[in-house]
Formats: structure tokens, C-alpha cells, sequence
């Protein structure tokens, strides 16, 4: 464990003078992110009001408040952008620079990104953990806050971003084959946000269509970590989604080192 992070700390090291770099556009990016937030909570503020009802699908607003902002906090978390940088490395061709060394190609990225990640972590989780839970304890009237679950939830968030991380470095070696991403990653971008619970919670939907997409590696992504947060998943229920998440991540990384072999085979770059 030692010779792999004395390995790849170089990379950690690089992610985090990146975020600390180009503060600028990490700043507006999460500003975007937070407009969205609130745009998401009027829609779904005014659907409520519209209804006359005081809950809908087991949700009630107060309810939904807490899931619209806890969907954003875990979105920061679990972000991976490999399909982005996979597909940019190969376009440019820089990424024969990687392929060259003796090293992962995965695990580079992997290690950058958490760089990235410690910059999230250490001046907005904290923060936005409080923000959520005064927001439920007003909602409700009492504290809401439970430790054993908020530490489920983080291991729930490990491994969404492991198999965000994987997904997207997988969906990133198309790129070895139409040279370019830019437009299928942002339609992947789309279908899985709607997929993983984003746009409605997937308890809104049918509920034939619910067990499926439940079963799918994309409600592991946001759904999963937001519904353990909320205590909507205990007992058995709570170890089965941990238990298929787990599956998912470790499906993703086998994956991703098939496709690597296979699609590095092939390799042809537009620049360098």
C-alpha cells in the first residue's frame, strides 16, 4: 500500500493544485450547481402547491427539500469527469504520455480526481452537512441528525463515486473508436441524471419501472446514498442497495481493464 501511494501521490498532488489553480472556474461551476438547486426546489415546490396534496409518492415537501439538497451534496461527492478527460487525452493524443509509463492508466485518473475531491471535501461538505440539517430540524421540529446513518451514507458515497469513476472511464474509451465525446457525453449526462434520481426521485415513477431502475448501477449514483441519508432504507433493504453497489463498483472496474486492453489496441489520436 505504501510503493502504491508513494506511486501515484505525484497525481494526487497534481489534482489538487489543479482545483487550487482554475479557482475560478471551480467557484462559477458551483454556483451553477447551487442555481440549479434552487430551480429544482421551486419547480418542485410549486407542483406540490398545485396538487393540494400534502404528500405524493411517499414524499412530503419538507421531505423533498432535504432530497433536492441532499441530491446536490452528494452529486459534489460522487462527480467523476474521466469520460471528459479520457476523451480530450485521446483527441489531443497526450495520451501517449500515459500509456508509455509503467503505471495504471485508471489509478492515474483515479488519484488526480480525489485531489480534486479534497478541495470539495475540506470547504464545502461540512458546511452543507450543517445547511441540510437546519433545514430538516426546522422542517420537522426536531433533530434529525443520526451519526451511524450519516457514516452509512458516506460509505454509500464511496462507492457511488467508485462506480461513477469506472462508468465514466468506460464510457470514455468510445472515444478510442469516434475519436470525439463531447455530444454522446452529454447525452449520457442526461440520461443518467434522469436515471440516478436527479430530475424525480424514482419512487415517482410507475413502480414496474421503479424495480427495474433500482436494479440499475445508475440509482447507485445519487438515489441510493440520498435514500440511506434520509433513513428511508433499513435493515435488509439497507444491506441489499449497499450489497449491489458494491457489485456495480467492482463490475465497472473489471470492465474498465477489459475495455482498456481492448480499446488501446486500436488507438488513434487527431493531434500531437
Amino acid at each position: 500500500m505504501s510503493r502504491l501511494l508513494r506511486i501515484y501521490k505525484p497525481f494526487l498532488g497534481a489534482g489538487l493544485q489543479e482545483a487550487t489553480t482554475y479557482r475560478g472556474n471551480w467557484f462559477f461551476g458551483l454556483i451553477g450547481e447551487v442555481m440549479a438547486c434552487f430551480v429544482s426546489y421551486f419547480i418542485w415546490k410549486a407542483v406540490f402547491l398545485s396538487s393540494g396534496n400534502e404528500a405524493m409518492n411517499g414524499f412530503t415537501m419538507p421531505q423533498m427539500t432535504v432530497y433536492i439538497f441532499l441530491i446536490f451534496l452528494t452529486s459534489l461527492l460522487i462527480g467523476s469527469g474521466g469520460t471528459y478527460d479520457v476523451g480530450e487525452e485521446i483527441r489531443d493524443g497526450s495520451i501517449a504520455m500515459r500509456m508509455i509509463k509503467p503505471i495504471s492508466y485508471n489509478a492515474t485518473f483515479l488519484f488526480q480526481e480525489l485531489g480534486n475531491k479534497i478541495m470539495t471535501v475540506c470547504i464545502l461538505v461540512l458546511p452543507l452537512v450543517i445547511g441540510v440539517e437546519i433545514v430538516r430540524t426546522i422542517l420537522t421540529g426536531s433533530v434529525q441528525f443520526n451519526i451511524l446513518q450519516f457514516l452509512v451514507y458516506i460509505l454509500s458515497c464511496v462507492f457511488a463515486y467508485l462506480i461513477n469513476f469506472f462508468f465514466n472511464i468506460c464510457f470514455g474509451f468510445i472515444a478510442f473508436i469516434i475519436k470525439y465525446l463531447w455530444g454522446a457525453n452529454m447525452m449520457k449526462n442526461c440520461i443518467v441524471g434522469f436515471l440516478s434520481g436527479n430530475v424525480i426521485p424514482l419512487a415517482f415513477l410507475p413502480n414496474a419501472v421503479e424495480k427495474v431502475f433500482l436494479l440499475l448501477p445508475f440509482s447507485s449514483l445519487n438515489y441510493t446514498p440520498v435514500m440511506i441519508y434520509m433513513g428511508m432504507y433499513t435493515g435488509k433493504e439497507l444491506l441489499f442497495y449497499l450489497g449491489l453497489q458494491l457489485f456495480w463498483a467492482l463490475f465497472f472496474w473489471g470492465l474498465s481493464k477489459f475495455l482498456w486492453v481492448t480499446a488501446s489496441k486500436r488507438l488513434c489520436v487527431q493531434g500531437g
